[in-house]
């Protein structure tokens, strides 16, 4: 193991101690309830952006500070907002749904958490990670200075082939699917921090997919 690994390991241990000690899991939950945009942007900012740097630990060999740390940090930040608002609106959507007879197995909490997950995998899912991805080519583009950035520069640059074959289509159905059903079967108070540490594994995951490396680990 290297330093990196130590002091990796060390920030988690920091997050588990806050959320197994009852006070300080207390007003953490607290916190996040009563401002649960905020608490989003903190959570995903920062363990999110642990899970990028364990990926690009796990193909470069060591961890490395990305040019832009601090915008990347930012768009984390906002995709934990969208999260936040997204977890209510698809499990509420779902109960809905089911006892409006559009979907079956109404009063069943796991056929609710199934249909949650699923939808929301399905839809906000890839369009979540394609928004990761163009911010962080953007980012990416303007620390290489390759002039005025458009969109079409953006889509040019884009690995469509990682993007589809392994975000979409092996990892929003065959991991987050039975993931965030798990997760939505949670009291919702605790959901908030499952999520926390599934921020990890989602930074993890599509920092893989950024480098293109993901077929030597599949």
């Amino acid at each position: 193991m290297k330093k990196g690994d130590f002091i990796w390991i060390a920030s988690l241990l920091v997050w588990v101690v806050v959320l197994v000690t009852p006070i300080s899991r207390e007003a953490f939950l607290v916190f996040t309830s009563s401002h649960p945009y905020l608490g989003g942007f903190i959570k995903f900012s920062i363990l999110a952006t642990m899970g990028d740097l364990l990926g690009v630990r796990l193909v470069k060999g060591e961890y490395i500070i990305p040019k832009g740390i601090i915008y990347r940090i930012i768009v984390w930040g906002i995709i934990g907002m969208m999260i936040s608002l997204v977890f209510t609106i698809f499990m509420g959507g779902s109960l809905i749904a089911q006892k409006s007879g559009l979907l079956p197995f109404v009063n069943s909490a796991l056929a609710q958490a199934f249909f949650g997950s699923t939808v929301m995998n399905l839809t906000f899912g890839p369009m979540m990670m394609v928004f990761h991805r163009f911010m962080d080519l953007y980012i990416d583009a303007k620390y290489e200075k390759l002039g005025k950035i458009n969109l079409s520069i953006l889509v040019d640059r884009v690995d469509w082939h990682s993007l589809v074959e392994f975000s979409w289509v092996k990892t929003c159905t065959m991991f987050w699917i039975p993931v965030h059903t798990a997760v939505f079967l949670l009291p919702s108070e605790y959901r908030v921090l499952a999520s926390a540490f599934l921020s990890i594994a989602l930074g993890m995951l599509l920092a893989l997919a950024k480098k293109g490396k993901i077929e030597k680990l599949v």
